[in-house]
């Protein structure tokens, strides 16, 4: 280890020495494969060997590896990659990590995702920039479960170069019937999901045999090692620049009066000046008028390149929106089918609103029941009414408006999303788009002469929906039903929904789980939605105990239409009260999923009305809510 040293330029000219890289390619890989399988480690001597490794961390990491290694008195690799406290304790790879290095004809970014099950979700997030991935396996093991499902990850993911690299082959005295054997193994599952070619390579990261140089130790093998196919696969300089333009807003530069530009990353084919381009999904045709950058207009610009374009006509175009060829425009739907990868410990909760996010775009979307899921072991399709951590499964999708898009096989960067949650913000799944559904090309929203503001002049009030929300038992329905009297008795034109009545017809084939309330109160809003429409104040009375349903209702109005009205009753009263008996078989466990008992109910956070009724009777609840309608509401005022 004495003879270590690193490149020597570094030190002498850190000028040179970036500008010598410069005009490298870049190669971005994945390892992966099952846990233990030495991912970490053999990045460690990638980067060993290519002289990345500075000596004062060479020296810090031959303390660490005497400390809290685990190949003795020799150097942990590991430990170069590992960096969070809990992987160099477990001995495992927890979080993705990133580490850049180079060698004389190219530079790589390499990510080092973890094996584990539970943390397959780091493994698409560091896969979905790869160009290559190397899948590990354990000379000793061979072809496990996680080797199978990042395998088809990789493959869904659209990772067209992928290296076997069956390491640890020190391990079984390198043997040529043991590599054999795996490689036969998993080219069966290979041909199974559709990787019709792969590298396999024996190697040890641990020895460095087969890594940067090929070994002696195994004389049977005439490959490449690792270090040298990586040097040698093609990777296209521009990321696809034969395709046609595409270009997705991401921000609108207008510094004064006199420019209005449009910024944003290409993503595919080439653009000029003067060429005709289509603003989508508007469908806008128009000219490309310049190219600006910062160091001045360009003639041409290509995949790859981030440049404002300013535009020949003054078009709607705004964040969001895409430029694109005229001649070959990318598609746009409301309706899709989507491979999905579900990603939180939670699990897919079908029709709840999701926000979701494919390149510039955000859009409000709704997921229906999984047409199947995949088992990654044996590839069949199985039912399923729900996704589950690190599931993979078809699914529809239902954006709140068109998204523009290509299918994920033919573009990632407008076929790959996200979906988000709207209330912890948090990534729940990564989903590539198929298609649209055929229904969303054949159905269309049929305009009308009498508008929603129309019928509500006639009957000389504002629409309104009048959400009330609490527990079983709170009073919803008590006080719901003497707000109507009372606008009844002004000559307004209103209607309650009650959440027992709507449940003997519309809802009747919907129970009582978590999936099932949700769809409860989709419906419940789109009819309240067609009821205001109408002109009509609606009242709701509804549980409904989940706060992205009734932000899901509230999205489907204009702004302001929308009034959380929160009951707000303690537990005890509520069950004291329990006029139905519910309480006393939901204690009994005589109802499943009980809201308040055995279920959650998530309390609103800026309702409206707060209405306690342990200080407000519902007569003067109900006035307040009436004088508030009435003095804000009336077109008569």
């Amino acid at each position: 280890m004495t003879t270590y040293r690193p490149d020597a330029l570094v030190a002498a000219d850190i000028d040179a020495y970036l500008a010598l890289h410069q005009q490298k390619s870049l190669l971005r890989f994945i390892t992966c494969g099952s846990v233990d399988d030495g991912k970490s480690t053999l990045i460690g001597r990638l980067l060993y060997d290519s002289k990345m490794i500075f000596e004062d961390q060479l020296a810090a990491l031959e303390a660490d590896s005497r400390r809290a290694g685990t190949q003795g008195q020799e150097i942990d690799f590991a430990l170069l990659v590992d960096g969070l406290a809990a992987e160099r304790e477990q001995g495992i790879t927890i979080d993705v990590a990133y580490r850049f290095f180079a060698t004389e004809k190219r530079k790589f970014i390499v990510a080092d995702t973890p094996g584990h099950e539970q943390y397959t979700r780091n493994m698409v997030t560091g896969a979905s920039t790869a160009d290559l991935a190397v899948i590990l396996i354990d000379a000793r093991k061979g072809v496990l479960t996680q080797t199978r499902r990042h395998s088809y990850l990789v493959k869904l993911i659209g990772i067209r170069h992928v290296v076997l690299a069956v390491n640890k082959m020190d391990l079984v005295n390198y043997a040529q019937d043991t590599f054999d054997e795996i490689v036969a193994d998993y080219a069966a599952f290979a041909r199974e999901i559709g990787i019709d070619r792969f590298t396999a390579i024996p190697l040890s990261g641990f020895k460095g045999d087969n890594v940067a140089a090929r070994s002696s130790a195994m004389p049977w093998y005439t490959g490449p090692s690792l270090i040298e196919h990586l040097e040698s696969v093609e990777v296209a300089t521009t990321a696809r620049a034969d395709g046609p333009f595409r270009m997705a807003v991401q921000w609108v530069n207008r510094p004064n009066l006199d420019f209005r530009g449009f910024a944003g990353l290409i993503t595919s084919g080439t653009v000029r000046p003067g060429d005709k381009v289509r603003i989508l999904p508007s469908g806008r045709l128009t000219d490309v008028a310049r190219i600006v950058t910062m160091d001045g207009d360009l003639h041409e610009a290509v995949a790859g390149q981030s440049v404002t374009l300013t535009l020949a006509d003054e078009v709607d175009c705004a964040r969001g929106d895409v430029i694109a060829a005229a001649a070959s425009p990318p598609q746009s739907s409301d309706q899709f089918a989507a491979m999905l990868v579900w990603m939180a410990d939670a699990p897919l909760l079908p029709n709840r609103s999701y926000l979701l996010k494919l390149g510039t775009q955000t859009v409000g979307a709704s997921v229906k029941p999984p047409e199947y899921a995949i088992d990654v072991n044996t590839l069949q399709r199985m039912p399923a009414r729900t996704l589950e951590l690190n599931d993979i499964g078809l699914v529809e999708l239902y954006t709140d408006r068109p998204v523009v898009f290509e299918p994920y096989a033919d573009d990632p960067a407008l076929g790959g999303f996200t979906l988000i949650d709207r209330q912890s913000n948090a990534t729940v799944a990564a989903g590539m788009i198929r298609n649209a559904l055929r229904r969303a090309q054949n159905v269309h929203w049929q305009a009308t002469d009498v508008s929603r503001d129309a019928h509500a002049r006639q009957k000389g009030q504002q629409a309104k929906v009048l959400w009330f929300t609490g527990l079983s038992g709170s009073g919803k329905s008590t006080i719901a039903n003497l707000v109507e009297q009372k606008l009844y008795a002004m000559g307004r034109h209103s209607f309650l929904l009650d959440g027992d009545n709507i449940r003997h017809g519309l809802n009747k084939d919907l129970g009582f789980s978590d999936a099932d309330r949700v769809e409860n109160i989709r419906r419940v809003g789109e009819v309240a939605k067609l009821m205001t429409d109408a002109g009509l104040i609606v009242l709701t009375a509804f549980i409904s105990p989940f706060r992205a349903e009734r932000e899901m209702v509230r999205a489907m109005l204009p702004p302001g239409d929308f009034v959380e009205i929160f009951v707000d009753t303690p537990i005890e009263i509520a069950e004291a009260r329990d006029v139905k008996g519910l309480y006393r078989k939901a204690r009994a466990g005589e109802i499943a999923s009980f809201t308040g008992i055995t279920s959650p109910y998530e309390r609103p956070v800026n309702p409206e009305f707060h209405i306690d009724t342990t200080l407000e009777s519902a007569e003067d609840a109900a006035n307040r809510i009436v004088e508030h309608i009435v003095g804000v509401w009336s077109y008569n005022l």
